[in-house]
């Protein structure tokens, strides 16, 4: 008879166990609350002033370096979803033609339900039941957690303390980000060298195979993310604005400008690759139990899977 496992959270992490699980003969059902696939590689269009810009606003970049995933890296060049960026560094990638189709191709493998939000998991006699706001999901013989730590902490408080208490204990931190869209091309590098509140400025068509006009994300620190975790948008693409002009030169007024505020951007890092209980059918996964990386969601997805199939 044919096991089930059913995986709360579609994006790397949660795909790449599913992946790893279908190979053994699992029958893998995802759930997420997304409308798309995307998560922290998330891109948009976006339409302003006569002008069509894409911006990548979450990760901008993944870099490979464990050789597992390497090779699975290699597999999506083939594949024409990814590409080599050297502006960012020897190890690094881009998702083709944005960040989110590298998640949009292992989607789109998958059987993922999206707009389900899963309020509670439970098990009984037959298995593992998820609830969510049209009803109950199950029974699945497998459970496994592929969110941030705090909504894994949140999910796990009632099914296993133990689990609950070490997601507490490697919380996640904020990001603000800014997109600006220009009707002209900026004098500015692709890449170039900032401080202060803004971690990262990246030019969105410097990388390869993308376009969508003269589209910039920038990403604050942590820190200063925390400390205007409630700010109003507008007042954070003022403040991240006026930075990046001081810091990269005098620019035009842009023709478009907003934010989006992550809650869970960066993960913690609690170093032990999955969590997992075979006994009772329970996994946890994701960048959270490894460092905060692409690579290290697709690993710990991946042993999360090896672990239970055991």
């Amino acid at each position: 008879m044919t096991r089930s496992a059913g995986i709360i959270g579609a994006g790397i992490a949660g795909l790449a166990c599913a992946a790893r699980l279908a190979a053994a003969g699992y029958a893998v059902r995802l759930f997420d609350k997304g409308r798309r696939p995307g998560g922290r590689m998330s891109s948009k269009p976006v339409s302003a002033a006569g002008h069509d810009f894409v911006f990548d606003y979450g990760a901008q970049y993944l870099t490979a370096r464990d050789p597992a995933f390497r090779a699975q890296v290699a597999e999506w060049e083939r594949a024409g979803i990814a590409a080599r960026w050297p502006a960012a560094g020897k190890d690094a990638w881009v998702g083709l033609p944005t960040m989110a189709s590298i998640v949009a191709h292992m989607a789109g493998l998958r059987d993922v339900r999206w707009s389900s939000h899963i309020r509670t998991i439970a098990q009984d006699r037959d298995g593992w039941r998820f609830t969510h706001d049209d009803g109950v999901e199950g029974p699945f013989d497998i459970a496994v957690l592929a969110l941030p730590a705090e909504q894994t902490a949140d999910l796990a408080a009632t099914i296993d303390p133990a689990l609950a208490d070490l997601a507490r204990a490697h919380p996640s931190a904020p990001c603000w980000t800014v997109m600006l869209g220009f009707d002209t091309p900026l004098a500015v590098a692709d890449l170039p060298e900032v401080g202060g509140p803004i971690d990262i400025a990246a030019r969105n068509p410097a990388k390869p195979g993308h376009d969508g006009g003269e589209a910039w994300t920038i990403h604050a620190t942590a820190d200063w993310s925390r400390q205007h975790l409630e700010h109003d948008r507008e007042a954070v693409v003022a403040a991240l604005s006026r930075v990046f002009a001081d810091q990269t030169g005098p620019h035009p007024a842009p023709v478009h400008a907003a934010a989006h505020r992550w809650r869970y951007a960066r993960s913690g890092k609690a170093g032990t690759g999955a969590y997992t209980r075979p006994e009772i059918g329970l996994a946890a996964c994701g960048d959270w139990l490894i460092t905060p990386r692409v690579e290290s969601a697709w690993l710990s997805g991946r042993q999360a899977a090896e672990r239970l199939i055991g």
